[in-house]
């Protein structure tokens, strides 16, 4: 949805970029893993995720009418991505070079499964799930429960554990989607003489 409000309206207003910059390293880091553990599935998943993800990026730096700041956070992730290259291939051995990825991977997705903490701190304080996506949510739910299930199926806890947080967070939203309706947090407005 965001992708289609830039190219709709033709800006970035009220879209934030760094969602789009820190999946795309996470998407990245996780192709990285399937790729050295040999597995079809995290490839794939992640090559057409880290290829959406940087259309995305592509589109907003088009769209942005400050380049500058965006370049730099995209040449910043590039710098993390070479440098976590040679760190993982030159100085890490190769007998323990996949669990230290998968460490990697399951630390960067358990912070963004845990991110979204500071808005649910809102949503209690205002009494409103206005600033929270249902869509998001759901997906969320679905996404982070296939790859802990698929985890499970691997006996692979890099894939298992980072995404149970995802589970308990989407449950979360959910019930303060049932608590605290998005209605409730309008504001009042007099009927029409």
């Amino acid at each position: 949805s965001d992708l289609r409000q830039m190219l709709a309206t033709k800006s970035v207003e009220n879209i934030q970029f760094l969602p789009f910059l820190t999946t795309d390293a996470n998407n990245l880091s996780w192709l990285g893993y399937g790729c050295l553990k040999g597995d079809g599935t995290v490839i794939t998943v992640n090559a057409i995720g880290a290829a959406l993800q940087t259309l995305y990026i592509l589109v907003y730096l088009y769209y942005s009418p400050a380049k500058r700041p965006v370049l730099l956070q995209v040449l910043l992730l590039l710098a993390v991505v070479v440098t976590g290259y040679g760190y993982f291939t030159i100085l890490v051995d190769t007998g323990t070079r996949l669990a230290h990825l998968g460490l990697f991977c399951s630390v960067f997705t358990i912070s963004m499964y845990l991110s979204p903490l500071a808005d649910l701190a809102k949503v209690v304080r205002s009494k409103s799930t206005r600033c929270l996506s249902f869509p998001l949510t759901v997906t969320t739910l679905v996404a982070s429960s296939s790859w802990t299930l698929y985890g499970l199926q691997l006996h692979d806890p890099y894939i298992t554990v980072p995404n149970v947080p995802g589970i308990l967070t989407s449950l979360v939203r959910f019930w303060l989607f049932q608590r605290y309706r998005p209605e409730q947090g309008k504001p009042y407005s007099p009927l029409p003489a």
